[in-house]
């Protein structure tokens, strides 16, 4: 099968599913190695633990640290939320609020991010400038809106500078925002998708700046810090599968032939009813909510190429897929189905129409552009290329964007680079107006939205209930630290 385009994702599974359909678990493989390995199963699929609510608070303390851990495995030494890749999965509901005691084991400072939450950005909120020394702690404080949209996010670190490195390393858990209708299935299964590179001592080697440029793909894939896990199930049996693209740098293309899948929604978007789906794109932080109808046989959870660009003639090379190999396709989970069919599952109950900003008055017009430029030094302490917004690169000293708290405006998101640049703005979901020139029929909500290179993407924005100063960058976390990344205030 061959490597899909930048521009034939945005088509997927109709238009707003691009860069965003459902992501799967563990394999090995380089992205420069001829042949894809496919590993034999492995274990049966470990989930993290779970901590939920009670009288309307989760309370928890999350210590980042390097230790030993077992990965895909094998003994590593890597970085785990309490000692677990992934970090323990975070349940409440809307309205509820959440206190986050982290504490820094690091050698580098770091800090916490809710990845999708819509809550404040201010003081112990979602606050990325908040910097956590080594040896020290930070109390957050998130207050969810009693209207919190139901779904999957996640949270992981978010201090300029050590993003990549911390998130590769193995800081990330999710958060679980319950529906307030329950959804039935035989079982709800977490898949935090995420890929490390590990030496023959299960050390994480440091990066290269050629990776940096490009953004790093780890030689291991996980699932749940796993290799390749076993699932099973019976005839019949729906499963809710909530899945995240934890990594650095990688897109999800993901197909579970033999089964159907139906999709509820990306991000914190969710859809009318739910959409029947073959295939699948998980730009990075994109997460897919996802309802699995099991028919009997086996069946494996396969990724496929996704050819998200290269630096072209700006390094003096050609572009070549990233993302897999050119020709391969690797298998990331073996699912068993078998035994006595159980009786159907009941319809999904019906989902409240998504919001549509494309009838609202918009406040104001903007154009983001990311591009990428050739930079100084080769080596010592300068960088290949440059990674600007609007010809700017991140000074967290600086406001590159100022709204007006409670309106709603339009952006076009444009990218003049030769790679993909999945676009994240924090605390304020986006919707999808125009995609490659051509309107979503519905309204299509995510806060990663994937801008294919050389083109572009309208989204609005409604800029409810928070003031205070946040962010907006490039979820290619190399290219975040690299400086893709600008300052938004409302007020």
């Amino acid at each position: 099968m061959e490597p899909i385009s930048r521009r034939g994702a945005l088509t997927l599974g109709g238009l707003g599913l691009a860069g965003t359909v459902v992501g799967g678990a563990g394999l090995l493989w380089t992205s420069s190695s001829a042949d894809t390995a496919q590993p034999q199963p492995g274990k049966e699929l470990a989930e993290p633990s779970e901590v939920r609510s009670a009288n309307g608070r989760l309370t928890l303390r999350l210590g980042a640290a390097l230790g030993t851990v077992h990965i895909g495995g094998r003994s590593a030494s890597a970085l785990s939320f309490n000692g677990g890749i992934p970090g323990p999965t975070l349940r409440l509901k809307a309205g509820e609020r959440l206190d986050v005691a982290l504490h820094n084991g690091l050698d580098d400072p770091t800090n916490l991010h809710v990845h999708g939450l819509h809550v404040s950005p201010e003081g112990n909120g979602d606050n990325p400038f908040v910097m956590v020394e080594p040896g020290e702690s930070f109390d957050y404080e998130y207050q969810l809106p009693a209207d919190h949209p139901p779904g999957l996010y996640w949270y992981h670190p978010h201090h300029h500078g050590f993003v990549a490195d911390q998130i590769f390393g193995g800081l990330y858990g999710a958060i679980i925002i319950d529906d307030p209708e329950p959804i039935d299935a035989a079982r709800e299964r977490v898949l935090i998708i995420s890929d490390i590179t590990l030496d023959g001592l299960g050390r994480i080697p440091a990066v290269s700046p050629m990776e940096q440029m490009m953004g790093r793909e780890g030689q291991l894939v996980l699932v749940n810090g796993q290799a390749n896990p076993r699932l099973s199930a019976r005839p019949a049996e729906r499963e809710r599968w909530r899945i995240v693209n934890a990594c650095v740098s990688r897109y999800l293309r993901l197909r579970l032939d033999g089964q159907r899948m139906q999709l509820l929604g990306i991000d914190s978007g969710r859809f009318g009813a739910p959409e029947t789906v073959d295939e699948i794109v998980l730009a990075p932080g994109n997460r897919a909510d996802l309802l699995v109808t099991m028919v009997d046989g086996t069946a494996v959870l396969e990724t496929l190429p996704y050819d998200r660009g290269g630096p072209g003639g700006m390094m003096g090379g050609g572009e070549r897929p990233r993302s897999g190999t050119p020709t391969g396709r690797a298998s990331l989970a073996t699912l068993t189905v078998a035994g006595e069919e159980v009786p159907a599952a009941p319809a999904v109950p019906a989902q409240p129409a998504p919001r549509d900003l494309r009838g609202r008055a918009v406040t104001a017009r903007r154009e983001l552009t990311f591009a990428m430029g050739m930079g100084g030094m080769m080596g010592g302490g300068g960088s290949m290329m440059t990674f600007t917004i609007n010809g700017r690169e991140f000074d967290p000293d600086r406001v590159d964007t100022t709204v007006e708290a409670g309106s709603v405006e339009e952006w076009t998101l444009r990218n003049t680079s030769p790679m993909d640049h999945p676009v994240h703005l924090h605390v304020w979901p986006m919707q999808i107006v125009e995609s490659d020139g051509r309107a979503p029929d519905t309204a299509i909500w995510q806060d990663v939205v994937n801008v294919p290179a050389r083109g572009q993407i309208r989204v609005r924005i409604a800029f409810d209930d928070f003031a205070g100063r946040s962010v907006y960058h490039c979820h290619i976390l190399d290219h975040e630290d690299l400086g893709m990344m600008g300052v938004i205030e409302a007020r």
